[in-house]
């Protein structure tokens, strides 16, 4: 069986650092839709390296609607919420564990080629604001996140072990395109997992 993370015994490392992370170099995320945690679901994302760089773990008693992005030591970096009062379509994120001052506010689209658009939020978050869109699809791991200039900032894709075999829907790679931010990315990828997981 091919191994989802070569370095079992780094499982925590300080900080959100990337192995390779440099600004003029694309970064390979392995997201491995599992916690760490017996009895919990979330992600484990390592880095090329194979150290742990993210972790969610939903725990059955948590608040529907609400998942916690976390560092490696556990520290929470972003909060996804589902909008009250929406049908699934609308999602905010916030820095650590804040409840007010979103950062970003993620809206499904129904009539357009994209899945999502991710509007920056300012003092209100609004369709208007500079953002970003998904094109592509999340079910088959094969999505890709334009910034408003159209130049591709992340992509999901499948992951294949050496020798062609598959991994299948639950281990993929998170493409990080130089500059990119990888706690935004994987935030977004929270989000589409929570909309079309």
């Amino acid at each position: 069986m091919a191994k989802v993370h070569p370095n079992t015994e780094e499982y925590c490392i300080p900080s959100v650092e990337v192995a390779g992370d440099r600004k003029d170099k694309s970064r390979v995320l392995t997201v491995w839709r599992k916690s760490l945690l017996f009895s919990c679901s979330g992600f484990t994302v390592f880095d090329d390296e194979g150290n742990l760089v993210f972790r969610v773990d939903n725990y059955g008693s948590g608040r529907a609607g609400e998942v916690v992005l976390m560092d490696a030591a556990g520290k929470p970096l972003r909060t996804v919420r589902r909008k009250k009062l929406s049908l699934g379509g609308n999602w905010k994120i916030y820095n650590g564990e804040e409840a007010v001052n979103p950062v970003y506010s993620v809206k499904k689209q129904y009539a357009k080629a994209a899945l999502v658009h991710v509007a920056a939020c300012r003092r209100r978050c609004s369709s208007a604001a500079a953002g970003y869109e998904v094109e592509g699809s999340y079910a088959r791991r094969s999505c890709t996140v334009y910034d408003e200039q159209r130049r591709a900032v992340a992509e999901v894709q499948r992951k294949e072990a050496v020798g062609g075999v598959g991994f299948g829907d639950d281990v993929y790679r998170l493409v990080l395109r130089p500059g990119a931010d990888a706690c935004f990315a994987m935030a977004v990828v929270v989000v589409l997992d929570q909309m079309f997981g």
